[in-house]
This record gives structure tokens, sequence and C-alpha cells, in this order.
């Protein structure tokens, strides 16, 4: 960043804002989006960011980096998005057949799937010394949903400190807090990490992306296009899980999900179910289809992500909304990196 173009940016100059901004921008909609678990409230609060920055830009005094007060802004505006209780209004979507008693009833309605195609297009940024968790694991799902279940600040802190490498004074600015009550704000979010990660935790076999992975993945779809319920549920581990977000329904355990999938099997009957191959979150995920959506007739069906342990898939997250259908067939982030209107 140079003094002329900060000089240009603050005068008005909108192109010269996107450029002080542009290299920030996709790790700050990932940021949003760690916090939040949502891609469609990133993209909001991403252009809010945006916003805000541009609107103060005069308040930088260059104390900290651009990119710190970047993080300071887009941090505080996902705070207050979480506390506006209008979010946790959401309508569970009503399934097209009576589907099995859940398990248990889950309580995570706005967690959705990040494409691993925007992943990409991340910069590369060393984390800070403070950073402890590895980059991969930070965006997986079992990560996003344990920072969902912390408290607000607890998610803050540890996504700041832990994942980005921020030091505990540097966070402490961000938040309007102190060294001292940030350090126990992270001791309280480990802890409570611990807790939630326990039963979602994983070890794919040969890495993400390797060959086992990938033929485990295609086995799961073959067998799941076919109807082939039982072939679907060898490949599970003994604890498998199958969740739905935005619906709250959870089936633990191969004949829990086995009940689900011969229910969804009968509805569907003779309509092809189509399965196109991607990835999100750092793991082997499928777009579907009910019908031939080459012909034109095909309607999207939700995104399943999958989560493997060793050589078995010990998770299987269906995401139902629309707004994942589209992000997975959307090629960047809403809006842009240039200035809005003064």
């Amino acid at each position: 960043m140079t003094n002329s173009l900060l000089d240009r940016a603050r005068a008005g100059d909108g192109r010269a804002f996107g450029e002080l901004t542009a290299p920030h921008v996709r790790e700050l909609h990932l940021h949003c989006y760690r916090m939040l678990g949502s891609v469609t409230e990133s993209d909001d609060l991403l252009q809010e960011t945006l916003t805000a920055a541009w609107r103060g830009l005069h308040d930088f005094q260059g104390r900290a980096s651009l990119r710190a007060w970047l993080y300071r802004i887009a941090t505080n505006r996902c705070l207050n998005a979480i506390r506006d209780s209008s979010r946790r209004v959401r309508a569970e979507p009503v399934p097209p057949f009576r589907p099995p008693e859940p398990s248990r009833r889950g309580d995570l309605a706005w967690l959705q799937p990040y494409p691993d195609a925007w992943l990409g297009q991340l910069r590369d940024v060393t984390p800070g010394p403070a950073a402890r968790w590895e980059g991969q694991e930070t965006i997986e799902l079992a990560f996003i949903v344990a920072l969902q279940r912390l408290s607000p600040r607890q998610a803050a802190v540890l996504v700041l400190g832990d994942v980005l490498g921020f030091s505990h004074a540097e966070v402490a600015g961000m938040l309007d807090s102190t060294a001292t009550a940030v350090k126990g704000a992270l001791q309280r979010a480990h802890a409570s990490l611990s807790r939630h990660r326990d039963g979602l935790r994983h070890e794919p076999s040969g890495g993400p992306g390797s060959a086992t992975e990938r033929d485990l993945a295609r086995r799961f779809a073959a067998c799941l296009a076919d109807g082939n319920v039982d072939g679907v549920v060898a490949l599970l581990t003994e604890t498998a899980w199958l969740s739905m977000p935005p619906a709250s329904h959870e089936y633990l355990g191969p004949v829990a999900i086995r009940g689900f999938l011969d229910a969804s099997r009968r509805w569907r009957s003779q309509t092809p179910l189509t399965l196109v191959e991607t990835r999100s979150n750092g793991q082997p995920a499928f777009g579907s289809h009910l019908g031939h959506p080459g012909s034109g007739a095909g309607r999207p069906a939700g995104i399943f992500v999958l989560t493997m342990h060793l050589d078995r898939i010990s998770g299987i997250t269906r995401f139902l909304d629309q707004d994942s259908d589209r992000y997975f067939g959307r090629s960047g982030v809403g809006g842009t990196a240039e200035g809005p209107d003064a």
C-alpha cells in the first residue's frame, strides 16, 4: 500500500479504494463465513464491511495495518449480525415425503457449504505466530459447526487469534477489549471447542483429494444415484451421521440413515438422481439434480458434502437450501472490491 493510493482513496477515488482492498476481499469473505456459517450472510457482511471502510477511510490512521483495520470492521459487523434476534428466525423446509423420526434435532439452520473453487482464489497469506490451526482444518465443516456453537465473542477471538494469528494485543484492539480479557476468552473458547468437536473429528485416508478419498466419494455417488441404499450404508462408519441444513433433522448411525434414505428413494421412485462431482469446505461434495439436468428438465436438489474417516464415510451433510445450489454454479463473491458510491 502506498500513501498516494491511500490519499487518492480518501479523496473519493473509487478505483484507488478498490486497489487498496482487492487483496483482502476474498479472505474477508471467508472470515465472515467462519463467523456466521452462512455464505448468503457473508455476501451481505462483506459489502457492509467495504461500505463502512469506504465511508470511514479518513479514520484509518495507519497505526495498525490496513488488513487488521478491515478485519476489525468485518468482525464487529459479524458480531452485530449474530446478535440480531431476527437472524434466528428461518423457515424450515417442508419435505415432499414423510421422513422417519430423526435421531435428534439440530440447531444450526444457518449452515451453508463453502465452494472450494473460492478457496483457490485466496492469496497466500502466512498466518501470524499466534496461529495454532492448520489452514485446511479451519474451513472443514466440523470446524465451522463447532465455531457456531461457541459464544460470538469466543468465536471471534479464536478465529482472529488461532486461525489468523493476530496477537492478543491486536485482537484486543479489534474488539475494544484488553489483552488479558482476550486471553481469558481464548482459553474458554479452547475448552468449548474441544467439547463440541469430539463427535465430529475425522481422519481421511491419504489426505484431502487423495485417490482413496476420491474412490470412496465416487462409490457413494454411484450407489446413491442407483437407489442402492445397502451400498451406501456399507460405506458408513458405525457412528456415521446425516444432517440436512436448514432442516433440523439429524440421523445418527447406519440404521437411522438407512431409514431416511429408504424413504427418500421410495419418494423419488423412477425419477433419476444425477450427482455432479465438486468440492466444498476442503471435502468431497456433489451437486444433485432430480430429473435430467442435461435436457433442461432437471431441478437442483441440494449439495451433498461427505466427511471421511479412514476408508469410510463418517458424515453426510445434505444442504437443502437453493442458495447453496446457486453458489456452486457461481464464479465469484457477490459485488466487487471497488468502493461503493459515496
